[in-house]
């Protein structure tokens, strides 16, 4: 069943900046209502008039293809119209600030602003000075928050529970944005994380936000019901953080061998994209049995429709809802 507006009072904070400022029940409202949203995207016609008249600017000043594509298309799904600036193709190149761009899209009269940018702290830089709804659609090492989402609602959809769920996180944990939100996430939900890989890829203290660390892979993933593979972020680090590429196949790699003789049978894969085959994980375990790598991405676009929707920039007057509008 599809949202009614009448039943939903949304989410009281103006802007969705990060994981670590939701509480547990607003994880819960966005994960429900994207269950609902789902049933949209199994339609013949995938497209409701919840936000008809509404406007989101994606600020996206950092590649990105499944992200961008999927606030795209949960816009689109809502009836939500959209402009698109990247770096490459803004007043920025000219000397423009960030903050400059963002304000003189907002004077066209957006609802939305959706940045994707490579400091962290710059969603939460616009959120203090546009009226606007501000989404994190990533901001350097720091957060991406509706990727925690879409994987929370994955693991929701396959195991119908979070309490007792222990996940494993493999990889950059030190340069991922991706990281941080699922712990957050994860852990306000009541799962056990832990985190492996290289001594120089782990960030100093993180044991402060729950969580194990590992630095033995075949050790770690004992026992595990998910295992969370993140890439190897290069673009992001600023020296040679491991010996070579070679090494870290060999030590840290998911392979079917290391899966058949060191984790549970019905151990889950995951991991948020792109996917670097052969290095962080082998093409076998990306596209098998055990992956939800594809769910994940299918999830996005509900879960950013449940965003957008909940969120103050989505809601509709009385007027609006009366067709007076």
């Amino acid at each position: 069943m599809c949202p009614d507006s009448s039943e939903i009072e949304g989410l009281k904070r103006k802007d969705l900046l990060g994981v670590l400022e939701l509480e547990k029940e607003e994880i819960e409202l966005i994960l429900n209502t994207a269950v609902s949203f789902k049933e949209i995207l199994e339609r013949p016609i995938k497209v409701v008039p919840y936000l008809r008249g509404k406007t989101v600017a994606f600020l996206f000043f950092e590649p990105s293809t499944r992200t961008l594509n999927s606030f795209s298309l949960a816009a689109r799904r809502l009836s939500c119209d959209s402009v698109s600036v990247s770096a490459s193709s803004s007043s920025v190149l000219k000397g423009e600030t960030l903050l400059d761009t963002a304000k003189n899209l907002e004077a066209m009269k957006l609802n939305f602003v959706v940045v994707r940018h490579s400091s962290p702290g710059a969603p939460h830089i616009l959120a203090k000075n546009l009226t606007s709804s501000v989404i994190n659609a990533g901001d350097g090492s720091h957060e991406h928050p509706t990727q925690a989402l879409l994987d929370l609602l994955t693991i929701k959809e396959h195991f119908a529970k979070f309490e007792g769920l222990k996940v494993l996180i493999v990889g950059d944990i030190e340069h991922s944005r991706v990281a941080r939100s699922d712990i957050w996430g994860m852990k306000k939900l009541g799962m056990d994380v832990s985190v492996c890989g290289p001594p120089t890829l782990i960030p100093r203290d993180i044991e402060k936000m729950g969580v194990r660390v590992y630095y033995n892979l075949k050790e770690a993933i004992e026992n595990k019901d998910i295992i969370y593979v993140l890439r190897i972020q290069k673009e992001r680090q600023k020296r040679g953080l491991f010996p070579s590429t070679r090494e870290y196949i060999n030590l840290y790699s998911i392979t079917e061998e290391v899966l058949e003789k060191y984790a549970r049978r019905d151990v889950v894969i995951m991991h948020p994209g792109p996917v670097n085959r052969g290095i962080e994980i082998v093409p076998s375990v990306a596209d098998g049995t055990r992956s939800l790598i594809l769910p994940q991405v299918t999830n996005g676009v509900a879960v950013r429709m449940a965003c957008f929707y909940l969120l103050p920039g989505g809601k509709r007057d009385k007027r609006e809802e009366r067709g007076e509008g």
